[in-house]
């Protein structure tokens, strides 16, 4: 019995040294302009920009595979802080999605929601709260209006509508230099 649980305890050791050994030798670093890129990004993970998640697509911005404008939950700001970091040059940035994107909220129709839980899976912030077969709803301030509920949806219940601005939410736009002279 004894002998038994020494060389049990032996072959531990002697395979963790081997383990560790070639985790060291074999370690595969992460880009660090990566990591700083996934950073900036708002971590949303809603496939808009094209790519399963925000680190692949910080991925690919720093292997210079992407552009830097495609994070739509982001807008502007987000391209801008991108910029930035790269050093590019915002003029020179081809704004596909305009300066600041109208935030969008997922609602759900409860008339006709039959608790199938296929959006509360495809959400990837986990912004739908419900249980199988009852009703589900949207938690507002969790949704990111990404609109992945929407495709999986067997009773076509999900709709995207625009965050309108309130009193606290509401920015004024300031005008551009040569507005208003003819």
């Amino acid at each position: 019995m004894l002998v038994a649980v020494i060389t049990m305890g032996t072959l531990a050791v002697i395979s963790g040294l081997l383990l560790g050994s070639a985790a060291m030798r074999f370690q595969v670093e992460g880009s660090p302009i990566a990591e700083k890129i996934d950073a900036i990004l708002p971590q949303t993970q809603c496939s808009q920009c094209g790519f399963s998640g925000c680190l692949p697509y910080a991925e690919a911005i720093a292997a210079g595979d992407a552009a830097i404008d495609r994070c739509l939950p982001g807008g502007a700001a987000c391209t801008i802080a991108l910029s930035k970091l790269l050093s590019r040059d915002v003029e020179k940035i081809d704004l596909v999605i305009g300066s600041t994107p109208r935030k969008m909220l997922a609602k759900i129709d409860e008339k006709n929601c039959v608790g199938c839980t296929f959006c509360m899976q495809a959400c990837p912030v986990d912004a739908i709260l419900g249980a199988a077969r009852f009703i589900h709803t949207v938690i507002a301030k969790e949704c990111t209006g990404c609109g992945l509920c929407i495709v999986p949806c067997p009773m076509d219940c999900i709709n995207m509508e625009p965050v309108l601005p309130t009193i606290t939410s509401w920015k004024w736009v300031y005008p551009s230099a040569g507005e208003g002279k003819s």
